[in-house]
């Protein structure tokens, strides 16, 4: 059954001399970079030039999610596969960002060896160190592509002498250095070995690379059938199917197999149809032999990280480890009045449903229950979290969100860790200065600052997680729209200790009714409004941000007092400032500790966590900060 295998062999006296063999039919590879950096692109042009068409001249393939198509970034890890010269080459196309580290890690336990990709303008940046190092963690074969060489602030050697400097830090190994490197237009498809190569036109030579260059998945001659399982999908005709490696022996149409679990237990499962990748699909397969990425069905309870292996040889692999979740958030039914008027999904019990499925397939979130009829949810950072609102609210689900904490640890010691961040600025030198203060009242430290051309600066700091929270916009307005920022996890710290977390209190409306531009106008003193007028609004709902410290109860609903008066300008047209609603992310980003962001499939709304003022008062009057009340 397993014909075409390598002859390389490998004695171990220790396991009473196993035969370690290699597929050299099949290549598993990843694609790591940062965000935008062009992992997507390049494997569109891997589909069209090892023969793949797809439907339509469509692009992007990999990015099948209606989020990841219009933010332009990969959220989860995407299995494919193409053919070239003879050998399958199984491609996971990981996310750039850290937030979706679990994607990553989940992604790398499938491969054998990585391609980094990395922006010839941009260079290494954070995440890329990031990716990277769980890479070179797992000890990947790699090769280097430096992408985007047509741009005009393109500066190829210099970047490739910034990847060597990161290889070689992350790994003290002269070896590093002689990784393949080539370098790439992927938006025309054309890869070249050297630099400004005018006989380049395709990218046939990084598809040699990756089979002469990467090895054949290994495996043990003599141990039986075990695959690793990765990844989940369900199929409305097979239900939940479960992806991932082959490591050992091969498999065949209702194979009876078993099931190993984290709590060690054997679950029978019986095999209704074996699959493998061609393209970004996959296809019937009547047996599947080791080192290919494969896809079973018929599995009613399995995990990620679950081994799935013969039955008269049950032998569990080691389990999918990944990273600690560092920041939490709390998850709640809408408590507004508005509630049940644009979703259909609005139960406590229908949210705790669509948070368990998405914990089942997503290694690096935790859920919990809490007394109060809420769910606290565990992840990487404000964006993940961001992602998986926005992904409910799209599905019809109504709920209510809290602002993003940080995880403390308590070490060894006794004493109180936090998590912090590599945070890298690039800004124009003339805002520095205002990014440097704001970062330091944050308790950020700068650890490098290079002066580049065209009168910008690039600036490295340390900065505590709490600190990323909400900075994002404020860095955005200091900057002019001119800066870049871009932070990974660092790890953790003794904590810094605290600081401020916004200025500015909310502007909070004390009844319910239609918001007036009449109301509206008078009131533009107090600070800036977030709803536009004739929209309905309720007590307790967030409106605006004060222009001075502490909360404000407001009525934006109040109407002009009509008389039979006529008199020079009691008619003046009322004239508002332009207002701009905020986004989920910014609404998540704005956010104090007692306040809430209501999501709907229509709107996004922000609220106290007790809506009635004079309730909201003993809390206050208190010093305390209330809890969900529903």
């Amino acid at each position: 059954m397993l014909q075409g295998f390598g002859t390389g062999i490998q004695r171990d006296s220790a396991r009473d001399r196993k035969v370690i063999r290699k597929n050299e039919k099949i290549r598993n590879i990843a694609i790591i970079a940062h965000v935008d950096h062009g992992k997507t692109t390049l494997v569109d042009a891997m589909f069209r030039q090892s023969g793949y068409n797809a439907k339509g001249d469509q692009d992007r393939i990999m990015d099948s999610g209606a989020i990841e198509r219009e933010r332009g970034i990969t959220i989860s890890a995407k299995n494919c596969a193409i053919h070239w010269k003879g050998v399958k080459i199984n491609i996971i196309d990981t996310p750039g960002h850290a937030d979706f580290g679990g994607e990553v890690e989940r992604g790398l336990s499938m491969v054998d060896g990585a391609v980094l990709l990395c922006d010839a303008a941009e260079g290494p940046l954070p995440q890329t160190r990031f990716v990277l190092q769980k890479a070179i963690e797992k000890d990947l074969a790699l090769i280097v592509v430096i992408n985007k060489i047509d741009r005009k602030d393109a500066r190829p050697k210099e970047v490739l002498n910034e990847v060597y400097d990161l290889l070689l830090e992350l790994k003290s190994d002269e070896s590093m250095l002689n990784v393949p490197v080539f370098f790439a237009i992927g938006r025309d498809g054309i890869v070249s070995p050297k630099l400004n190569d005018p006989d380049a036109k395709d990218l046939h030579c990084l598809l040699d690379s990756i089979i002469n260059d990467l090895p054949a998945p290994s495996y043990d001659d003599e141990e039986p059938f075990q695959m690793l399982v990765s990844d989940l999908g369900y199929s409305d005709f097979l239900g939940r199917l479960a992806i991932g490696k082959v490591v050992n022996g091969s498999a065949n149409t209702n194979d009876s197999l078993i099931c190993i679990n984290g709590e060690d237990q054997h679950i029978p499962l019986r095999v209704t149809r074996l699959q493998s990748y061609d393209g970004p699909t996959f296809k019937d397969a009547n047996d599947v032999e080791a080192g290919d990425i494969i896809v079973l069905s018929g599995l009613d309870d399995v995990y990620i990280g679950d081994t799935i292996c013969n039955k008269g040889y049950p032998k569990a692999l080691p389990r999918i480890t990944v990273d600690e979740p560092t920041v939490s958030m709390l998850f709640s039914k809408n408590i507004s009045p508005m509630a049940g008027k644009e979703g259909h999904a609005v139960t406590s019990a229908k949210i705790w449903e669509r948070l368990k499925k998405e914990s089942l397939r997503n290694v690096s979130i935790a859920i919990e229950k809490n007394p109060d009829d809420s769910f606290t949810v565990k992840g990487r950072g404000e964006f993940q979290m961001a992602i998986i609102v926005e992904q409910m609210r799209r599905e019809g689900f109504e709920l209510c969100v809290g602002r993003p904490k940080i995880i403390f640890k308590i070490s060894s010691k006794g004493e109180k860790m936090e998590p912090v961040e590599n945070v890298e600025i690039d800004c124009p030198e003339i805002y520095s200065g205002a990014v440097m203060q704001k970062l330091a009242f944050r308790k950020g430290q700068m650890k490098n600052i290079t002066y580049l051309a065209d009168s910008r600066v690039k600036m490295d700091f340390t900065v505590p997680s709490r600190g990323i929270i909400g900075y994002r916009d404020e860095f955005m307005t200091d900057t002019h729209g001119y800066g870049i920022m871009n932070a990974s996890l660092k790890g953790y710290e003794l904590f810094k200790g605290d600081f401020p977390e916004r200025v500015n209190g909310s502007l909070v409306c004390d009844r319910a009714g239609t918001a007036t531009p009449y109301a509206m106008w008078e009131l533009e003193d107090r600070g800036n409004f977030f709803i536009l007028p004739g929209q309905e609004v309720y007590e307790g709902q967030i409106v605006g941000v004060r222009n001075k410290d502490g909360d404000l109860l407001l009525n934006p609903t109040r109407t002009k007092k009509l008389t039979n008066l006529r008199a020079a300008g009691k008619d003046e047209a009322v004239v508002l400032t332009p207002i701009q609603p905020l986004t989920l992310e910014q609404a998540l980003r704005f956010i104090n500790d007692d306040e809430l962001v209501e999501v709907t499939p229509l709107s996004v709304r922000m609220c106290k966590k007790i809506l009635d003022s004079q309730k909201r008062k003993i809390f206050e009057n208190r010093g305390e900060i209330p809890t969900f009340l529903a």
